[in-house]
């Protein structure tokens, strides 16, 4: 006998070998019915697998959150018979399940279009009513192997023989059609439902490898229910108008090209946002006690070799050799430069904490089809910033760091923010001492906050753990931004210290700390989260004032500098063009306001002011407008910090 332990704490004993369509149908047949899979001690198992130890079990139906992955799983598979049905011959390679859905990469002469997909979707619904059951054999691997290649499979031929010899051949049939495949599945098609649509055709090389041959994808998505999908397809829909690159071209704001490729060539309209950013991040940290620095772009290979970058980041850093036989890198990161700055000049107990922050520019290598417009580029800038502290302010700095980054993101309109706790990588510097010591600071820091967080495992920087700030934008896509990381590695590395109170040398603890990380990143955020209508004091031009006929031109040029007086950034479109077309035309460059005037306006001293995304016009007098606009112009932190002085 063996002992089963439910999610709620109440045990039974069954006989060793029992399956989880045992245990629900033990339990209620209604339960046996809805039930798909089987959660043992946390691992999804088929519905049929036997239980021959005392375990955990959880039952997973089709509405259980764990079930999502086999229903996109499930649907892959039938998307692979569907297409071996439709167009015999072609071969089947791997199909996972991916973020939102799945794909499966297929090899055939005449790679697949995306009229294929309609006939190709028709099909899955087809199969899916099939019902059929999954079923899972172990094969040897000789059978295997005869059975791919007299189908014509070399893939599956080829996968085979990358499988470790002790682990068993699973090969899962629906119906007729089967596949190689570790599972596990639910218990039939049909339990895949309707909720799935096929979404593109590309291409793809084989494992990878752009010596191999070229594939082709197909995408999918697949939901537990319609209106999950319906909700998937219209955020993507929305994710389309706000592309920040579509966006980034209308609205003049910057552009890429091939002789630089992941840079970006900012636009004077861009740069002025991006200044925009700068400004705010700078006035918050000057508030916050950090003083600014500047670190050289190029160090010599040595410095990168002593921190420990080279062998954990050498394959991504930008290296040059000059006629001097010296070789230099650009950096990838500040932290190195920012300990140089720190140690030149001895430092005492008195001095810490001592925050430096830059905007430095630094340079990762990534591969071309990995850039991404403005949210995976090779050039970036960082708000970065290190806190050189003791090993009892480490508490209170990660609070101060933390509530400083939630109130940043809260005056960009971000007050949904995830936090991961990242605990150490495989490829990492330091004992684990060192890594227990950093791990339960930074652990002890988050829990103090009293902010819910979730574990990363893994996936903290090669010297300490990190917490990483994920933001969720107005269509509920979530963005990686600021992270903040205890350090007790690199310092030391590079020879830092300050003397104690007890006149004896000390190595400082270092707080990695980034609010919007990448600054280019955090731009393309911004214009989808805001689709390009940007809060006015963000908006690179805020008001455009338009000419409705040319004797009106003396007029608009005065409006426009009396708005610069005010420190708004003002435009005049004086061009010999009907008014509805100006108003088109900055609409689509999403300016906020447009003041229109013509010979009435002049003659009156007013304005008529049209609001983007509104219809309505209104007429009011220039001074005004201009007290208006510079209310609504103020940033965020500048409001704040002008109600405290009238208080």
């Amino acid at each position: 006998m063996i002992t089963i332990t439910f999610p709620d704490g109440n045990a039974r004993e069954y006989d060793a070998g029992v399956s989880g369509a045992d245990i629900a149908g033990s339990i209620a047949k209604s339960l046996a019915k809805k039930a798909v899979a089987v959660a043992v001690d946390g691992e999804l198992r088929d519905l049929a697998d036997p239980i021959d130890r005392d375990a955990t079990v959880r039952i997973v139906t089709r509405d259980d959150e764990a079930a999502l992955e086999l229903i996109r799983h499930d649907a892959a598979h039938v998307m692979a018979e569907a297409v071996q049905e439709l167009f015999p011959g072609t071969q089947v390679t791997i199909g996972p399940v991916i973020e939102n859905g799945f794909y499966y990469d297929f090899a055939r002469n005449e790679p697949f279009t995306t009229e294929d997909l309609e006939k190709i979707e028709a099909k899955m619904r087809e199969i899916i009513k099939r019902d059929a059951p999954f079923t899972k054999e172990v094969w040897t691997r000789d059978e295997a192997k005869a059975h791919f290649t007299e189908a014509g499979e070399r893939y599956k031929v080829e996968l085979i023989d990358a499988i470790p010899e002790d682990q068993d051949l699973k090969i899962y049939r629906q119906g007729e059609w089967l596949d190689l495949c570790r599972g596990p599945h639910m218990t039939s098609t049909g339990k895949i439902g309707d909720a799935f649509k096929l979404m593109k055709v590309a291409g793809a090389y084989w494992r990878g490898d752009s010596n191999r041959e070229m594939l082709t994808r197909i995408y999918g998505t697949a939901w537990a229910k319609k209106d999950d999908l319906d909700a998937y397809l219209h955020m993507l829909e929305e994710a389309e108008k706000r592309d920040h690159r579509r966006l980034g071209r209308e609205m003049d704001l910057y552009h890429f090209q091939e002789e630089a490729p992941g840079a970006v060539f900012w636009h004077a309209k861009g740069w002025t946002m991006f200044q925009q950013l700068i400004g705010y991040m700078r006035r918050r940290q000057h508030e916050a006690g950090y003083l600014e620095v500047n670190s050289p772009d190029m160090m010599d290979k040595g410095l990168w070799e002593q921190s420990g970058h080279w062998e954990k980041f050498g394959e991504n850093m930008y290296v040059t050799e000059t006629p001097d036989e010296r070789v230099y890198c650009c950096k990838p990161m500040n932290c190195p430069g920012h300990v140089q700055i720190f140690r030149n000049g001895l430092k005492s107990y008195r001095d810490l904490p001592l925050k430096i922050a830059e905007f430095g520019k630094v340079h990762r290598y990534e591969p071309s089809g990995a850039l991404h417009g403005l949210m995976r580029v090779r050039h970036f800038t960082q708000d970065d910033a290190h806190i050189f502290c003791t090993e009892e302010q480490i508490t209170d700095e990660c609070l101060r760091v933390h509530n400083l980054i939630l109130s940043i993101y809260k005056d960009f309109g971000f007050e949904d923010v995830r936090i991961k706790f990242s605990d150490r990588p495989e490829k990492r510097v330091g004992s684990d001492d060192i890594w227990d010591q950093a791990e339960a600071a930074l652990r002890h820091a988050i829990d103090v906050t009293g902010h819910e967080w979730t574990l990363n495992p893994g996936e903290g920087a090669f010297y300490g753990p990190k917490l990483e700030y994920v933001l969720r934008d107005a269509i509920g896509r979530d963005w990686q931004c600021g992270t903040l990381q205890v350090d007790f590695n690199l310092p030391g590395r590079l020879g830092a210290f300050y003397i104690g109170q007890d006149g004896d040398r000390h190595v400082p603890v270092m707080l990695h700390r980034a609010m919007f990380g990448s600054l280019e990143r955090f731009t393309g955020i911004l214009i989808e989260h805001y689709a390009g209508l940007f809060p006015l004091w963000i908006a690179p031009t805020q008001a455009v004032v338009a000419t409705i006929v040319s004797e009106a031109d003396d007029y608009a040029q005065e409006v426009q500098r009396t708005l610069d007086a005010a420190g708004l950034r003002a435009e005049t479109d004086l061009r010999n063009e009907k008014i509805n077309y100006k108003v088109r035309e900055h609409s689509h460059a999403k300016v906020p306001v447009l003041l229109v005037v013509g010979k009435r306006e002049a003659e009156e001293r007013t304005v008529s002011v049209r609001r983007l995304g509104s219809r309505d016009q209104t007429t009011v007098s220039l001074d005004e407008i201009v007290e208006q606009l510079k209310a609504e112009a103020v940033a965020p932190d500048s409001g704040a910090q002008m109600a405290a002085a009238a208080e």
